[in-house]
């Protein structure tokens, strides 16, 4: 079987066919224009950058774009990148095909559904249980499709579903250890502190950040949707405030991102459940491409370190 772009070792060489993710446009110190790339096959991306470009070559390698790479994996500050040493447009009778580029969940978006449903039907709080069913429906197809973050994690098609089971299964194992959980809190918390990333981002094919995502974020527009629910479905209570919580403190700390830090024991437990889910898909991705006995390459997102992948 063919590896894929992430598992290919310094020094090999490729010649194949990628997807470009993201382009931006940048320039030298010295004045010159380039082009930074991130290319990605089924296995994940790769940063790649295009020397002394001219305006023409920024729309031929525009993202959503399949092209042709040739080129060499070298090791740039730790991290591994590809030395373009030619690219090309794909030709349309060359029958390539963007969803066979794009990295997707394991699970189908089926099977996804099914253990979310399952966690809200174990809901008894009423309240809380019809908030959360109603934005579900409304945002379920977007919710079972986009991807949880445009970079470092759940970054592919149905990963915003699938970051989403995963918290829930550590949810589940974490109230059954500390059964003093609100699970009714705790699983509706889950399940709709990151739904507002479906205004935020802009879909599962080469994502980038909205404007409503930009000016607003995914924070805020869920906050407002959950008050909007509530009016609608006419609920008046304690658990819109607390639902509108669990989700403006979800990233812990104000220089994380979040406007306000946990203060419901829920609130705490969603914010450690969220970051280690996220940094553990981060691991398991770089030790996946790390050979036994060697340091994986450095993690921005992770303080920027390396991780040893033991022999064991």
């Amino acid at each position: 079987m063919t590896k894929g772009i992430t598992q290919r070792a310094v020094g090999e060489t490729i010649d194949e066919f990628l997807l470009i993710k993201q382009s931006i446009k940048g320039v030298t110190t010295t004045g010159n224009p380039f082009i930074s790339l991130v290319l990605q096959d089924k296995s994940g991306d790769i940063e790649a950058k295009l020397w002394d470009t001219k305006e023409e070559q920024e729309k031929m390698f525009a993202a959503e774009t399949i092209v042709r790479v040739g080129g060499e994996i070298h090791n740039y500050r730790g991290k591994n990148q590809l030395r373009i040493k030619s690219i090309r447009p794909a030709k349309p009778e060359e029958n390539q095909s963007i969803a066979d580029l794009m990295p997707s969940s394991e699970k189908s978006t089926e099977e996804l559904s099914e253990e979310v449903m399952s966690y809200l039907f174990e809901m008894q709080n009423p309240q809380i249980q019809r908030i959360t069913r109603h934005i579900l429906k409304k945002y379920q197809h977007q919710f079972f499709t986009f991807p949880a973050a445009t970079r470092n994690h759940h970054d592919y098609v149905s990963g915003l579903a699938d970051h989403v089971v995963s918290m829930l299964q550590l949810g589940k194992a974490l109230c059954g250890i500390y059964p003093t959980l609100n699970k009714d809190l705790l699983y509706a918390g889950i399940i709709l502190h990151d739904i507002g990333k479906v205004f935020e981002l802009s879909g599962p094919i080469a994502t980038t950040y909205t404007v409503e995502g930009n000016l607003i974020g995914h924070i805020s527009i869920m906050v407002t949707e959950i008050s909007k629910t509530a009016e609608e479905l006419e609920i008046d209570g304690e658990e819109v405030m607390l639902l509108q919580h669990l989700v403006l403190s979800h990233h812990g700390k104000e220089e994380w991102g979040s406007p306000k830090r946990p203060m419901i024991k829920e609130a705490e437990i969603l914010h450690y459940i969220d970051n280690i889910d996220a940094k553990m898909m981060m691991l398991d991705r770089a030790l996946g491409k790390t050979k036994a006995g060697e340091f994986s390459e450095r993690l921005f997102a992770l303080d920027n370190r390396s991780f040893y992948k033991p022999t064991i």
